[in-house]
């Protein structure tokens, strides 16, 4: 069999061994995390899924690092793209969502990424009409409506300058800070402007993506096998680089594009996750046909996991139900029986904030359920399935 028709066979077994599968929501949950990972990982950052998990909960034991942020960013892109339709995250509004440039790309449909003159959309302005009405109504006045109001300054020009537009010298705290230099471009940006330092000048992200896209509708138009077109857009992805700070967002677009052909529509497959157990030497080959065979393998390589991931879970469900016998009906073991499969650790605190019970009732329930601990480096204690 060869790599094509392997990976072919492999994601449309895994995707309907999905569909049906008792525990799918806890698949797709750990999938996310593993991919987001994994993500890191290519990248050559090691992101511990157990610190994502705590993340995640808003339980960090310590200051969250770079690294930690990027992935989080990758988990919640990817729950983004499942929570929409299977073609909103290669048009061009769900593109610029994922970008976090939303409201951004103008009235006439500019191309993907580029800076609107009007960035709030209308359901905002319906909001803050709703808001303005409201404190109409009540008469009440926000004591912190000045705070925020600066804080929300200084972040919309954190934003613009770090999407390389200029400012003119003035001090923080100016009234006039929220619109001080609008229009000024990072090519004419003052020699102490921080675009240069972030970002490469000559690199046109919006062309290159456009180009990237110019290629899917291609694909499109042909009678290709998806798992095939799927391999091209990403070695097309890496060739081009359409995003000098989201590269990542790559593999994602893939494997939405996947789940727009119906390969794979039950969940949003964790291309990462394959693509970390294929060498590097391959992965960025010279030699173009060598990357795509690599990216093939990559695919079935995901989908042998994921099949992997699916029977392992499925035991570990039968084997912790078995201890729901004889118990009350409105014991909180299957809510826990739940929360383990669909995250790849939980905490005492995890699971006291997520079934509402206290800290000790959580590891008596841990205790019931006699699943395993997996950490054993003296930071905090955890368990799963493994």
């Amino acid at each position: 069999m060869g790599p094509l028709a392997r990976a072919e066979d492999l994601l449309a077994r895994l995707d309907e061994r999905v569909h049906k599968s008792p525990v799918r929501d806890g698949f797709v949950e750990r999938q996310h995390f593993a991919d987001a990972a994994a993500a890191l990982w290519l990248e050559g950052e090691l992101v511990h899924i157990e610190d994502l998990v705590l993340h995640d909960a808003h339980m960090d034991i310590r200051a969250p690092t770079h690294e930690l942020t990027r992935a989080h960013a990758v988990l919640r892109a990817r729950r983004r793209i499942l929570l929409h339709p299977p073609d909103w995250a290669l048009c061009r509004v769900g593109i610029l969502a994922l970008r976090g440039r939303e409201g951004q790309g103008g009235r006439d449909g500019a191309s993907p990424g580029r800076t609107g003159a009007e960035p709030a959309t209308a359901a905002a302005g319906a909001d803050e009409t709703a808001g303005e009405s409201f404190a109409q109504d009540t008469g009440q006045k926000d004591a912190l409506a000045e705070e925020l109001a600066e804080i929300d300054a200084v972040l919309a020009r954190s934003s613009r300058l770090l999407a390389g537009e200029n400012f003119a010298p003035r001090a923080a705290d100016s009234p006039d800070v929220d619109t001080a230099g609008q229009g000024v471009t990072a090519r004419e940006a003052l020699p102490n402007s921080l675009g240069p330092l972030i970002r490469d000048l000559d690199w046109d992200e919006d062309q290159r993506l456009a180009d990237w896209l110019a290629m899917i509708d291609k694909l499109r138009g042909e009678t290709m096998p998806a798992v095939l077109a799927a391999a091209v857009a990403w070695e097309t992805w890496q060739d081009i680089e359409p995003l000098q700070h989201q590269h990542w967002l790559g593999t994602l677009l893939v494997a939405a594009l996947l789940r727009q052909s119906g390969k794979v529509g039950s969940h949003l497959f964790a291309l990462n996750s394959g693509l970390r157990l294929i060498a590097r030497e391959r992965r960025k080959a010279p030699d173009r046909t060598t990357r795509l065979l690599a990216g093939l393998d990559a695919f079935a390589e995901a989908a042998s996991a994921g099949l992997k991931e699916l029977d392992r879970l499925t035991l570990a469900k039968g084997q912790m139900e078995r201890r729901l016998r004889k118990r009350r009906k409105n014991s909180s073991l299957p809510r826990l029986i739940e929360l383990v499969l669909a995250r790849p650790v939980v905490s005492a605190g995890l699971v006291a904030a997520e079934l509402k019970v206290t800290q000790r009732a959580a590891l008596g329930l841990v205790a019931e359920l006699g699943i395993r601990e997996v950490t054993g480096r003296g930071r905090y204690r955890a368990w799963g399935v493994v």
